[in-house]
């Protein structure tokens, strides 16, 4: 992709619709003083990209033993009658 090259003083007239021009098509722009190169305004890099919070704790926990049946046997229960 070729690079556009402005003078200063027209980058300073259409600074926000150049700045909308290299967001929208990516190409970089050259600002120039007499001729020499004084900047260079280059679209931002692509945003990280956000990870969802569904499923987020997967894999982080782990099963250790039995999760079905009781976690007391029934002779560690008292029981009064009446």
């Amino acid at each position: 992709m070729r690079e556009v090259t402005l003078g200063v003083s027209e980058f300073k007239a259409t600074c926000l619709s150049v700045l909308k021009n290299v967001r929208r098509t990516g190409r970089r722009v050259l600002i120039t003083r007499r001729g020499e190169a004084i900047a260079m305004v280059c679209p931002p890099p692509p945003a990280p990209k956000k990870a969802s919070w569904l499923g987020s704790f997967g894999g982080s926990a782990s099963i250790c033993g039995d999760i079905v049946s009781p976690a007391a046997g029934e002779h560690d229960w008292e029981v009064e009658t009446g």
